[in-house]
């Protein structure tokens, strides 16, 4: 079998099954546009979303549109420079795998509790952000010390039930995405349909490396046909109007600014930090799970406790980085993981590339705002498989576990009562604290995670299974 982690010193585009190695810029770039393309709308929406709603502290006031912009524009920055951090670690922070950054959607809830509150407004959630990366990154540098309570049935939960929560994310963008008044539209369906049908042809019929580009082609011919339907007025599909209203905000060239040379000046509060140092921990199990995806779906090997150091380091101090240009929280991308154990392409140096074209595309507003024209129906055709992937790592991480009384008892009650809860018809948690709910209840990775923790620690072990662990 080949060594797909060999050190490899020449050039060529079959590194791009390796995960060291050159790859010529002729592949390299094509198969890293493939990344930002299945992550930019996904990145830039929780930005939407919390600093539309956020308040300036102490007034009624919002943010501007403007700064609206310029802290999408942050966004893609913060996330390229965490990519670079995990492909090429700076000391124990990064973990040398195939992982894309982009901020994250877990934190939501919390977020908007804390943005919304004029005590503590937008500059309060900055300052809960930096200060919740900095106590991840904390945890994610300890990981040798707790690592053994991340026992393979609790790690395999954790894969399933971040593949199961994201199935519904791929729909809502097939149908042309969440909340907006054309759901379900022909249009949306249609194109979506269309999209996923040239990702399966292109699979197929491509040769070589090219058939792995089968995600980027889908985009690709996804975003022409949308286009023709908006230019020959049969559906709205693409809004082009984004892309000047930016040049007419920010400019074609722009570069990203630290919040603290804004009138945004970060607050530090120890009740905000509270409300969100435990979402911190949510979103670790998350990337715990999506780095033993990668490294079993796309290494097919165990993850070792080097890469899950650097790989939380990363999720924590990124974090941080990114609230420092006033931005939310970043994590390991899942709809990225289920790109690379699809297709294969584990190579540092091509996502690199892509990395580089989120830093760029934050230099260039404009392009940046061309990407986020991408319509959420050719989206949602594109994901709905990789998604389903994440949700196959986790099932045959799942295999290699002992399978007795104990290991079906974590596992049936981890889903039933985790993804169950994101399932009932009122709140669960109404007697609880708000910021209960906003972790369990809309999050099924975050209830999975903590039951399949507890009976793991909890049901005793049958000698079988003590037996294998040691092995």
């Amino acid at each position: 079998m080949e060594n797909k982690e060999a050190q490899v010193k020449t050039v060529s585009e079959d590194n791009i099954y390796r995960l060291n190695g050159r790859v010529p810029l002729s592949k390299a770039i094509p198969f890293g546009l493939q990344h930002v393309l299945a992550m930019f709308v996904a990145n830039l929406a929780p930005v939407l979303i919390v600093c539309s709603a956020a308040v300036v502290r102490g007034t009624d006031s919002h943010l501007t549109p403007a700064e609206i912009t310029q802290l999408l524009q942050c966004a893609m920055f913060a996330a390229g420079i965490g990519t670079c951090l995990q492909l090429y670690p700076i000391w124990k922070i990064g973990s040398k795998l195939p992982i894309v950054m982009g901020v994250s959607f877990t934190f939501l809830g919390s977020l908007l509790m804390i943005c919304t509150n004029p005590a503590l407004g937008y500059e309060g959630m900055v300052g809960a952000v930096i200060l919740g990366g900095i106590f991840e990154g904390l945890v994610g540098l300890s990981a040798k010390y707790w690592k053994r309570f991340l026992t393979p049935v609790v790690s395999a939960c954790v894969v399933i039930a971040i593949g199961l929560s994201l199935l519904s994310v791929g729909m809502d963008s097939w149908g042309g995405g969440n909340g907006v008044a054309d759901f379900g539209a022909w249009y949306h369906l249609a194109i979506g349909t269309f999209t996923l049908v040239v990702c399966l042809v292109s699979r197929y019929c491509l040769k070589g490396v090219y058939k792995n580009l089968n995600i980027l082609v889908g985009l690709i011919v996804g975003y022409l046909a949308s286009a023709i339907l908006t230019v020959t007025g049969v559906a709205p599909m693409v809004d082009f109007s984004g892309i000047q209203k930016t040049i007419g905000e920010v400019g074609f060239f722009s570069l990203p600014k630290l919040v603290f040379f804004t009138s945004h000046t970060p607050v530090f509060d120890i009740g905000a930090f509270f409300t969100i140092a435990i979402v911190f921990l949510v979103s670790a199990a998350e990337t715990t799970g999506a780095t033993a995806a990668v490294a079993q779906g796309a290494l097919g090997r165990d993850l070792k406790i080097e890469e899950l150091q650097g790989s939380l380091a990363v999720d924590g101090f990124s974090s941080s980085i990114s609230g420092c240009f006033g931005c939310l929280p970043l994590t390991s991308f899942s709809q990225n993981v289920g790109l690379v154990t699809m297709t294969g392409v584990i190579n540092r140096f091509t996502i690199l590339m892509g990395a580089l074209i989120l830093i760029l595309a934050s230099l260039f507003p404009p392009l940046g705002a061309f990407f986020n024209s991408l319509p959420q129906s050719v989206l949602g055709g594109c994901t709905v498989m990789m998604f389903g992937s994440i949700m196959y790592e986790g099932i045959k991480m799942l295999k290699e576990c002992v399978f007795n009384d104990r290991t079906m008892i974590i596992v049936s009650l981890s889903f039933c009562i985790g993804i169950g809860l994101t399932q009932t018809s009122g709140n669960f948690f109404a007697a609880f604290p708000p910021a209960v709910g906003d972790i369990f209840n809309g999050n099924a990775v975050a209830g999975v995670f903590v039951v399949s923790l507890l009976l793991s620690l909890i049901l005793p072990k049958d000698k079988t299974e003590e037996v294998s662990a040691k092995k």
